[in-house]
């Protein structure tokens, strides 16, 4: 195996050992509040689609991405590439919508209770659910044409408007449609980029006005916990923050591979690396900055200890014995 190969293994098979356990984990923990307390807050609840999302991307894109690095060939078949293709691209088409609304509804959250900002306050978390659903007949329409021009990877010549993706290939056939699909999907997530910076710039504004008003407050007071609104807007600042990086790395050789005839497998490669990461490094962050989720972890880990000492005790008691 050659050194970049090696490399390649590795870095898909990290995403895939992190970022399954931390999303499962998400999903379950915030399924298990739903049931034990009955209700979920809305930021939970986009938390929830989110990992979702980002699962779909871990199981259609970066375990293939694995496999393949180790050397496993052909793989899937024509009708395994439309499913494994439409899955990835609407997993995370979700991921980006999902992300937006999160910042979107934690700039709500915050912001003064103004006419306008009232008003969305009391219908956008009550309809977050709803909204989710849209985002999903949305992504889900928008997809046909990556059912029709997938399939499986074949020793034969393809058109120049091809993009290799490891196990299939999506053949464009002409020029026009390989340049407008891919022109119409950048705008598309530019809009979904645009709102969640846009959302997250106001919200570093408004914790500026914040941490301004209470500067001439005692020390001591200053010293309190922050309120739980300021907490989650800063966990959606460094969420929006990380989709951003990886969405501009990505995207800015998306846009260099539209001027490329024939777009290489090392560079896609890269590409789906830098796109797939969120999925994972994403699910480290909710969890670290999510109390529940964190308080969770912390007990899962001490029982999981307590349970080993108990054991260890046991053994030597059993030998001493």
């Amino acid at each position: 195996m050659g050194l970049y190969l090696l490399f390649k293994a590795i870095g898909f098979f990290l995403l895939v050992i992190i970022g399954i356990p931390g999303n499962m984990f998400i999903v379950l923990q915030f399924t298990l509040i739903k049931i034990v307390e009955k209700n979920l807050l809305p930021t939970n609840t986009i938390l929830t689609m989110l990992a979702t999302a980002n699962l779909l991307v871990i199981l259609s894109r970066i375990i293939p991405q694995s496999l393949n690095a180790i050397g496993i060939e052909n793989l899937l078949d024509d009708t395994e590439c439309k499913f494994v293709i439409f899955t990835y691209r609407v997993g995370r088409a979700m991921s980006i919508c999902v992300t937006s609304l999160l910042s979107c509804h934690q700039c709500i959250l915050i912001a003064p209770s103004t006419k306008l900002w009232t008003f969305l306050k009391q219908k956008v978390p009550k309809n977050t659910l709803a909204i989710i659903i849209i985002f999903c007949f949305i992504n889900l329409s928008m997809y046909p044409y990556s059912i029709l021009n997938a399939h499986a990877r074949k020793n034969v010549t393809s058109s120049p408007y091809t993009l290799h993706l490891v196990y299939c290939d999506a053949d464009f056939l002409t020029y026009t449609a390989y340049i407008v699909n891919g022109t119409f999907y950048s705008i598309r997530d530019f809009i979904f980029v645009g709102l969640m910076a846009t959302a997250s710039i106001y919200i570093v504004y408004m914790l500026l006005r914040h941490e301004k008003t209470v500067k001439g407050i005692r020390s001591s007071d200053r010293g309190k916990k922050r309120s739980t609104e300021y907490k989650a807007s800063r966990a959606v600042i460094l969420l929006v923050a990380l989709y951003v990086v990886l969405f501009g790395l990505d995207n800015a050789m998306w846009i260099y591979t539209l001027t490329l005839s024939n777009v290489s497998p090392d560079m896609n490669d890269i590409r789906i690396f830098l796109a797939s990461s969120y999925a994972t490094l994403s699910s480290i962050v909710i969890i670290i900055t999510n109390p529940k989720l964190k308080n969770s972890w912390k007990y899962s880990y001490r029982k999981r200890s307590i349970h080993k000492e108990s054991g260890n005790n046991e053994l030597i008691f059993s030998v001493c014995k």
